[in-house]
């Protein structure tokens, strides 16, 4: 059938044809006031069929799965990105995958009581951590994705992706009803074994200490400081600033700044950018994107300097590149675009301690909230949960409504220090992109920003 599908798709001429199936099974159980609010298990499956034309691109799709109705999505993509080519077949074999995440038992096979009880778990821990703690929101959601990819060159290839995550947000309250939050969350392409090792409890507790530590926090000092980012989920600022100016749609469209820059120096000697689908049962990690490629390590930035971009296989086509195995989507309803897979800061040589004491007078970022990036001119604005002052080489007292502004090049050629303590986020990092929602893992190790624009609502 798949065969067919090709053939039908090619039937007006064109350069590619691509025929990918999905089956997803979804689990999503929620809590609050300790009570489970809801539990919801779904199942999507369906097929979608890309026919490509020069820098033309028809897509069809169905989750009816009998052949008329797949037949006439291939003819629909066909019909819109029409070439002027003959009639072909075109066989395909299944090639092999590498295998970066092994999974014992398919997470739809494990019952939904035994993931509720995790969300139990997380809130008794997160309550008994401290009296202070008023509220507990709590969710978790797991997905078994299986998915399958043809092509007009001869490929086909399969994956099943397991993905879990369990999260939890706590509210405290203190003297005269001061309320602060806290948030954490972890998973991965990981077997519920994992919860074994990373227990529940860990994750509730770990969101009550954010919400308790920053209780009597100072308003943040607004201005230029030397800023030290935590390492881990501190990364998702290098996802936002840096990583979406490096994807290859943008970069032929000529929207991000970093375009026409490759081998130019964009950054300090001391940074080097990775997006590494490989990492074992990493959040981020793929044996193959959404249209069959191995994922791989690429080094995006090396010593500063601009090597390389995010490639999916059309725009990889339209530049004279290859694909990096880059190429994901969020289910068989849409195209696949050049997203980032487990993007981080590659590790130093500096001790951690070293890059604290040598600090006069600036701020700690230990966690971030939302948010903004303009990937045309690099702006960013990001809002930090959790921040402490820095004074004379220690942490000070807990700082709040802190602000970090700044230019995404401009922050990078500012690093004076970068870390010898790598250290991945702990697997709860989620990426839009045109309203196409997907699972990233982020990274980093402790690293020093100079001159980094602070807003916040005290004057220093």
């Amino acid at each position: 059938l798949l065969e067919r599908l090709l053939t039908e798709a090619m039937g007006r001429g064109a350069d590619f044809a691509e025929v990918y199936v999905e089956r997803t099974s979804t689990t999503a159980v929620v809590l609050e006031e300790s009570r489970i609010k809801s539990a919801q298990v779904g199942l999507v499956q369906g097929v979608g069929v890309r026919v490509i034309t020069g820098a033309k691109v028809g897509y069809a799709y169905s989750d009816d799965w009998d052949e008329p109705a797949l037949l006439r999505a291939a003819r629909t993509a066909a019909m819109i990105a029409q070439g002027g080519g003959s009639e072909r077949s075109f066989p395909v074999k299944r090639v092999a995958v590498p295998s970066h995440y092994r999974v014992a038992q398919p997470l739809e096979d494990v019952a939904v009581a035994r993931k509720t009880a995790l969300l139990t778990r997380a809130d008794k821990a997160a309550r008994a951590f401290d009296g202070r703690i008023q509220q507990v929101n709590a969710a978790y959601v797991d997905q078994t994705r299986r998915i399958a990819v043809a092509n007009t060159q001869g490929r086909y290839s399969e994956d099943t992706q397991d993905q879990s995550r369990l999260s939890v947000h706590v509210v405290a309250l203190g003297k005269g009803g001061e309320r602060r939050t806290g948030m954490y969350g972890s998973g991965g392409r990981v077997s519920f074994s994992y919860w074994d090792g990373v227990t529940p409890e860990s994750v509730g507790e770990e969101a009550a200490r954010q919400a308790i530590a920053t209780l009597g926090a100072v308003d943040c000092v607004a201005g230029p400081q030397t800023v030290v980012l935590a390492p881990g989920w501190s990364g998702i600022l290098l996802h936002e600033a840096v990583g979406h100016g490096l994807e290859a749609d943008f970069i032929r469209k000529g929207t991000s700044l970093f375009a026409g820059k490759l081998g130019e120096k964009v950054a300090s000697d001391l940074v080097t950018v990775i997006d590494d689908g490989t990492v074992s049962n990493a959040r981020g990690s793929i044996n193959i994107d959404d249209e069959g490629v191995p994922g791989e390590r690429k080094v995006l930035i090396e010593n500063g300097v601009l090597k390389g971009y995010l490639y999916d296989q059309l725009n990889a086509k339209l530049m004279n590149q290859r694909s990096t195995g880059s190429g994901r989507r969020d289910s068989f309803k849409s195209l696949p675009l050049p997203r980032m897979t487990n993007t981080f800061l590659a590790p130093g040589d500096h001790a951690p301690e070293d890059i604290l004491k040598e600090v006069k007078r600036g701020l700690y970022c230990a966690t971030f909230g939302g948010g903004q990036v303009d990937i045309s001119n690099g702006n960013f604005v990001f809002e930090v949960s959790e921040a402490y002052q820095i004074e004379d080489g220690k942490l000070g007292r807990p700082v709040k409504n802190a602000i970090l502004i700044g230019v995404g090049p401009e922050a990078l050629k500012n690093i004076s220090r970068v870390g010898s303590d790598p250290m991945p986020d702990p697997g709860m990092g989620i990426c839009v992109k045109d309203g196409q929602m997907l699972p990233v893992g982020v990274g980093l190790p402790t690293v020093r920003i100079d001159n980094v624009t602070v807003g916040g609502t005290r004057v220093g």
